[in-house]
Formats: C-alpha cells, sequence, structure tokens
C-alpha cells in the first residue's frame, strides 16, 4: 500500500519543499560536504570504485511491476537464461512458466491481472462479518466476543476513512473531468497548455477547475497541476470504489485461494502489469543505467540487474504473495529485495516470516519501508517487519538479521531533514535515506518527482547491491552492519516527523541515528575486507554532516 503514498502526497507534499526548489534533480545521488545536499553519496561512490571490477548483482523489486522496456532500465533487467521466451515451457523447472524477467503474482493464467484491490482490514472485516453474520452474539465464548468486537472496531475504521474520501472525491471527480474536457478545449497537449489558456475558457463546467488549479502547483503552471488533479484524483478513486469498498473483490482474477499459503504456482509472466509507475520508480533509484545522458544515475551502478516480482496492486499486498514473492527472489539468484510497500494488518504474518527466515538462511538482504503515517513505528501497526510472531499471534523476541528498516529524509539539512511524512523509532527504524523530491524513472521513458519511505528503502537497497558488487566475500548480515555502522549521523535537532511543533534530536528517530552513504559503506567494506573494520568505523564516525 505505501506505493499509494507517492501519488496521494505529490499534491500536497511537493508543494512544501519550495525552501530548496531550485535543488537539482540527482540531489540524492549527492555529497553534503562537496554539493551541499545529504544525499547518499552515490556519485562519489561510483566515482572511486573506477577502474576496479565488480561483478553482477541481482536486486529483486517486489512491487507493483517495472516497465522493463524503459530506456533508463532495459540494459539492466534481469533476464533468467534458464529459460526458453515464449515457447509456454518451464523450461528450467522452477515452477513458473516463461519467467523471463520475473514473476506476477497478482495476475490471472489468462493474462489479466489486479490492479486495485482491497486495504486488509476490509478482507479481514468480511471474513469476520460473514462468520457472525447468523449468530447470536450475545451468547458468544470470550475469544469469539473479542473477535466479534475487533470485528465492529474494523468497521467503524473503514467507515471512517471511506466516509473522510468519499466528499473529497465528489469534488476532485468532476474538477478532473474538466481538466481533460479544457484540454480537449484548448486542443493542445497538456504540457503545453499555460495558466493563461484555462483562465481564459468560458463556461460553469470550468468555475471550479479555474478555483482550485493554482493550488495545486508550486510552479503555477497547468502541467504540472494537471498531473496532481490527476493523481489524486486517483488516489481518492481507489479508497472509495476499491480499497474501502466491502462490496469489492479481485481476487477472481487470479483464480487461486488467498487463504491456501502452501500454493506457489499462480500468477502469469507479465512482470510490468497495468500500472507499474511505483515499481518502475524504485527500479530507477536502485540501478537507472548512470552516464548515458539520460535520465537519472541509479545508486547502483552498472553491475546490478533488476528482477522485477509484481505483488504489489493499488491497495493492501496479500501475505501469501509476499511470501511467495520473497521465495521466488531467493530461489533465482537475488542478493538483495527491494520492498516499498507495506499495510496495518497481517493475518498470515507467519506464512511471511518463514520466507524472510528462507532469506536470511540462504545469505539474502531485505530492504523494507518504514511507512508514510508520519509516526512512531511499532511491530503492530506496519507489517511486514522483521520481528518474528509467535504461535500465540504476539510478537516475540527475536528478529530477522538480514533486514533494514529505512525512513524518510528529505533536501534540507536543518530541522526538516525528516520528511514529514515519514515514520519512525530508535528500535524499529534501522536508517534513514533520501526519500523527498526524488526523481525517477516511470513508464512509457518518463520521469517524476515522488515522495515516500518508498524512495528511500531502494536508495539502501542500492547500496548493499553496491557493497555486494565490490566486495562478494561479504555476507547479508556483514553487508547490513556495514550500511548502518558506515551511515552519517546528523547531529540536529529536527522536526518530529508528523508534528513540526516538536523537535527531537535526529538521533531519536532510528537507530543509527544517520543517513545511508554509498561512499561510507564502500570505504567501510573495503577496510573489513582487509581486517580493519575497527579503523574503518573510527573513520566513518568522523564524516559527520
Amino acid at each position: 500500500m505505501l506505493r499509494y503514498f507517492a501519488l496521494a502526497t505529490a499534491l500536497f507534499f511537493s508543494l512544501a519543499l519550495v525552501a530548496q526548489d531550485d535543488a537539482p534533480q540527482n540531489w540524492w545521488n549527492l555529497d553534503l560536504t562537496a554539493d551541499k545536499y545529504p544525499g547518499v553519496s552515490a556519485d562519489k561512490a561510483q566515482e572511486y570504485l573506477k577502474g576496479k571490477t565488480g561483478r553482477q548483482v541481482v536486486v529483486a523489486v517486489i512491487d507493483s511491476g517495472v516497465d522493463i522496456m524503459h530506456e533508463d532500465l532495459k540494459d539492466i533487467i534481469w533476464t533468467n537464461e534458464g529459460e526458453i521466451a515464449g515457447n509456454g515451457i518451464d523450461d528450467d523447472n522452477n515452477g513458473y512458466v516463461d519467467d523471463i524477467h520475473g514473476w506476477n503474482f497478482i495476475g490471472g493464467a489468462n493474462g489479466t491481472h489486479v490492479n486495485y484491490e482491497n486495504l486488509e482490514v476490509v478482507r479481514i472485516y468480511n471474513r469476520l462479518a460473514k462468520k457472525y453474520a447468523n449468530r447470536n452474539v450475545d451468547g458468544l465464548p470470550k475469544k469469539e466476543r473479542q473477535e466479534y468486537a475487533k470485528m465492529l472496531e474494523m468497521k467503524e475504521e473503514i467507515d471512517k476513512e471511506y466516509d473522510a474520501a468519499a466528499p473529497q472525491y465528489a469534488v476532485v471527480a468532476p474538477a478532473w473531468e474538466a481538466a481533460q474536457k479544457a484540454v480537449k478545449t484548448i486542443g493542445k497537449d497538456a504540457k503545453d497548455i499555460s495558466m493563461e489558456e484555462i483562465k481564459a475558457l468560458e463556461g460553469e463546467d470550468f468555475t471550479m477547475l479555474k478555483q482550485i488549479l493554482p493550488n495545486l502547483s508550486r510552479s503555477g503552471e497547468f502541467p504540472e497541476a494537471y498531473e496532481n488533479l490527476e493523481g489524486y484524483t486517483d488516489y481518492l478513486k481507489g479508497t472509495v470504489e476499491y480499497n474501502y469498498n466491502v462490496d469489492y473483490d479481485a481476487r477472481d482474477i487470479v483464480g487461486d485461494d488467498p487463504s491456501n499459503l502452501n500454493d506457489r504456482n499462480y500468477g502469469n509472466n507479465d512482470v510490468k502489469g497495468p500500472d507499474s509507475g511505483h515499481g518502475t520508480h524504485v527500479s530507477g533509484i536502485i540501478a537507472a543505467v548512470r552516464d548515458n545522458n539520460i535520465g537519472v544515475d541509479g545508486v547502483g551502478g552498472a553491475n546490478i540487474r533488476i528482477m522485477s516480482v509484481r505483488t504489489v496492486p493499488n491497495g493492501d499486498e496479500r501475505d501469501k504473495d509476499v511470501a511467495n514473492a520473497i521465495r521466488y527472489a531467493v530461489d533465482n539468484g537475488a542478493q538483495v529485495v527491494n520492498m516499498s510497500f507495506g499495510k496495518g494488518y497481517s493475518p498470515y504474518k507467519g506464512a511471511v516470516d518463514a520466507a524472510v527466515k528462507y532469506a536470511q538462511k540462504n545469505d539474502v538482504l531485505l530492504v523494507h519501508a518504514a511507512g508514510n503515517d508520519g509516526k512512531k513505528l511499532t511491530l503492530t501497526n506496519n507489517y511486514p517487519n522483521d520481528v518474528f510472531q509467535k504461535k500465540s499471534g504476539k510478537p516475540g523476541k527475536k528478529a530477522a538479521k538480514n533486514w533494514i528498516e529505512v525512513g524518510a529524509a528529505s533536501k534540507m539539512y536543518d530541522a526538516g531533514l525528516p520528511a514529514g511524512f515519514s515514520n519512525y523509532n530508535k528500535e524499529y527504524v534501522d536508517v534513514f535515506a533520501p526519500g523527498a523530491d526524488i526523481y525517477s524513472t516511470t513508464p512509457e521513458n518518463n520521469y517524476a518527482s515522488f515522495n515516500g519511505t518508498s524512495m528511500a528503502a531502494p536508495m539502501v537497497a542500492g547500496i548493499a547491491a553496491l557493497v555486494r558488487s565490490y566486495f562478494p566475500d561479504l555476507t547479508a548480515r556483514q553487508v547490513r552492519e556495514i550500511i548502518l555502522e558506515s551511515a552519517i549521523p546528523a547531529d540536529l535537532s529536527v522536526n518530529t516527523p508528523g508534528e513540526d511543533d516538536k523537535q527531537v534530536k535526529f538521533d531519536r528517530l532510528s537507530a543509527t541515528g544517520a543517513v545511508a552513504n554509498a561512499y561510507a559503506a564502500v570505504k567501510m567494506a573495503e577496510m573489513t575486507k582487509g581486517k580493519k573494520k575497527k579503523a574503518a568505523q573510527r573513520d566513518a564516525s568522523l564524516m559527520k554532516y
């Protein structure tokens, strides 16, 4: 569900970034000392590694899908050498037919796709509502009384969110229709229309549009307002018609039983899907081709290959799909897995935990986005997480050693360093990375700026892949330790995400109190390889912003 945030905040958060509106689009690759922006120093790391030889590293992007033909990505897409394209045969016997560039766990065998989905709270509510539909609730045993009470709480949550979004959608949807009519009336592409041309339009159809458009663009230009209006309309439509609609069910498209956790062979091989904007953006951050004079330069560099594992719809991903996606990535050679998604409920967390343990056993590093609620992260408000569940269903004491939880930083090195939407917690968030106003690849050879911890996680995944490429003897656990220990502390008092009027020291927001840094990680990995880890740690401790 995190991918929805990129659209939902495109309208609002981007307007709050005017303080450094002149920042270069690649600010997230830059270095604070040299360039004055708190990026991950990827350009500096790549320059340092010139002349050195790395090996290929596969990064699985578990997401909404990836446009594998994008001009800035097509040369770094993973190809399954054991499979013959288009012959309808499972040549490599991995259980997936023609999985040339990955797999789609939310597609039907006939080539159809799940695009929109319910949120998990709706799915759980529907299951419980069916269970208690014809029951005398007054005589329920204690355990079922508690379950029934939880069902009522969920219904209240669903109604609250639906009732908040529906009136906004009722206003925004007609405005979006008017915007499309305006474009058609003027007879130009939206990107070529000025705000003056919109203001000159006559007729009641355009009255409300003219009133709201100036608030939709920090630049004051129509193309930006048009794009933001489209994104926000799509967000509200998804919320009202699908996410919180208890009568909507998309799983028939897949044709499986989502509660059968032992079933792994379903879906199709279309790794792009109907809405790959989020996954394509994430992929560009990790590994967009560098120095080709187009688009953006990914953090990881030329040796990285992107495996697309389509799992995340416009709504909440299902635990079964997440577990199978992790296993698919591990079984097919991924060494790093990026997971820019999350949700508030996880009815089959045990299956996901088992997949995380499988990845840990096979030396695969998992990088996960901390979430975009601007609140303190807990073990019960954002799934998946790295703490394994006990048989009782409560969080246990054991945690994965191959997991990095990432919060989002902005390009402002002041009180606004932590992005206002980012979740945080000194115990459960490991490190921060750039996640606000991140310019990267989007489908059909386009580019756009998104906001979210969804953008911060691939920064770290790119660093991990870079380190694993040039220092292949390091284990996933060692790479994790290097990324966290080399992250650059920020000695600042900052706004608490979600509470701008409350300031804390930046080191209170994550375990490291620091921003991930590719150059520092490479330097530490190099010294670790030479058995000089303590010296590397001392060196990194001096590299404070």
